[in-house]
């Protein structure tokens, strides 16, 4: 059984919050910081991981 990689989502802001965008199927809606040092960020719940558009072409 393979497991799908984790979604990667480019966005604008450096807070944001994440359910797991499956409505019912997703998770408890939590809000994530995105470090300015790194750039980005992965929700604890379901992997997604953040990237901040001013580091979208150094975060890998």
């Amino acid at each position: 059984m393979t497991i799908a990689a984790p979604e990667t989502k480019i966005v604008e802001s450096y807070k944001i919050a994440c359910d797991g965008g499956e409505g019912a199927l997703g998770h408890p809606r939590v809000w994530l910081q995105i470090p300015s040092d790194t750039g980005w960020v992965e929700c604890p719940y379901c992997d997604c991981k953040y990237v901040h558009k001013d580091h979208a072409n150094k975060a890998a």
